[in-house]
């Protein structure tokens, strides 16, 4: 008998267990694949040897959680922060490089802005409504936006179709992980009223492993306080009358405890419940979180690329490829090397037919186009990561779906970025929870 199984050895499980075994609890974490870190995972190439994220990931300075649990685990210091600006836009004629001025909260990225080919002065004014909408935005605003989609909704502020095409579109795609028409208003507006009301706000990426922050230093203070974590331990459901008290795993043995914790994503918490305990609510919803899937592709190239940490290209209705990241200059004592290449290919459903060949190709075509030296250089190594799930789709409805950590099963709770922490769906809200 221990005191709190957690399943589930990802982001969100591992800070449970963490945040319980500082307060004196025997933690068992059990998770059913071989390695830590879920879909914030890691793991070393066969080929090449170095370390590889299941899809690059960034952290922000707003990530409360996540840097203090960071620094809880003495990691804090292994981020490549880029304070000077936010990110590289990949418009033409010229990259467009959005950094914050000494200006208060919202227009401080407004100058930035200014700078980028082929928005008017029209397309400008068009954003006030929807940015003095984000300066008064409220958790309490919820519901009525969650109903709307956010393509409506901005068009309902007057926003102008060139700034829905250049920006939106954009950002929906890329923050939120799904078009910008089949995104949820309230889900899109939180995360602006979030973004825009810091005038300091700039992004990190890690410097090692995205699993190697957290998963070892982790498994030390949970052994520290007299619990375990099992590698290769599926649990099949949940046992218990009325109460949960504990777990069933699929070789049939039990963890006995007094409390429960799932932190897993929707569709696996489903399959641990009962018939029964499914109609309850809120998990009779759990089959309406749709995953959005996504591709992350690595191209170790032969020469160094002139190209910048982060750049991301804006939104086209052929796109593959979003956001780029040059490891070289993001990893510790990679800066000698050639450019490997990392990059997101989001909602990936207008890839999903395509051979692991053709994304490698449209990805190197669509680097070449901020980065023309790609097109000359040569690809050394290749790997094509295909993930079911980045996040459940913030789709209209999603926000009033998400559950809050207590349920109605006395001894099970939720953890998990999907759950109702009042942010995004991100590594930050999988801590949070």
């Amino acid at each position: 008998m221990v005191d709190v199984v957690v399943v589930g050895g990802g982001l969100a499980g591992l800070a449970c267990a963490v945040a319980l075994a500082d307060k004196g609890m025997r933690v068992t974490v059990l998770e059913r694949h071989e390695r830590l870190g879920g879909r914030a995972g890691c793991w070393r190439d066969e080929v090449t040897g170095d370390m590889v994220d299941i899809g690059p990931h960034v952290v922000h300075s707003e990530y409360r959680n996540m840097l203090a649990f960071l620094e809880r685990l003495g990691s804090r210091e292994r981020i490549t922060w880029q304070p000077r600006k936010v990110l590289s836009l990949a418009t033409r004629p010229h990259l467009t490089r959005l950094k914050h001025w000494p200006l208060p909260p919202p227009l401080s990225l407004f100058p930035s802005l200014l700078a980028a080919p082929g928005l008017s002065l029209r397309d400008y004014v068009s954003m006030w409504r929807t940015t003095w909408w984000a300066m008064r935005f409220g958790e309490e605003d919820i519901a009525a936006l969650d109903r709307l989609n956010a393509l409506d909704f901005l068009r309902s502020q007057k926003v102008s179709k060139r700034m829905l095409e250049w920006w939106w579109a954009f950002a929906a795609m890329v923050v939120t992980n799904v078009p910008l028409e089949r995104c949820s208003a309230a889900a899109l507006m939180r995360i602006h009223a979030q973004l825009s009301g810091h005038r300091g706000l700039h992004f990190g990426f890690a410097a090692v492993g995205l699993a190697e922050l957290y998963a070892d230093q982790a498994v030390r203070v949970i052994e520290a306080a007299g619990g375990e974590v099992r590698l290769r331990a599926g649990v099949r459901r949940f046992i218990g009358n009325g109460r949960i008290e504990g777990v069933e795993l699929e070789d049939g043995s039990q963890v006995r405890a007094a409390h429960c914790i799932s932190a897993v994503p929707p569709g696996d918490l489903q399959m641990l419940l009962s018939p029964e305990q499914r109609r309850q609510a809120p998990f009779q919803q759990l089959g309406a979180f749709e995953p959005s899937p996504y591709i992350s592709v690595y191209l170790w190239f032969d020469r160094a690329l002139r190209v910048e940490r982060f750049t991301s290209h804006l939104w086209s209705p052929e796109r593959l490829n979003y956001d780029y990241y040059d490891l070289r200059q993001i990893r510790t004592g990679w800066s000698g090397r050639p450019s490997i290449m990392a990059s997101n290919i989001i909602y990936s459903h207008r890839a999903e037919g395509l051979r692991d060949d053709a994304v490698i190709a449209a990805t190197v075509r669509e680097l070449a186009e901020f980065a023309p030296d790609a097109a000359a250089a040569r690809i050394v190594h290749a790997r094509v990561h295909r993930i079911p799930m980045a996040i459940p789709c913030p789709l209209p409805g999603s926000e009033e779906k998400r559950p809050p950590a207590r349920t109605p099963l006395p001894g099970l709770l939720l953890a998990g970025d999907w759950t109702r922490t009042h942010l995004p769906c991100s590594m930050e809200s999988a801590v949070r929870s």
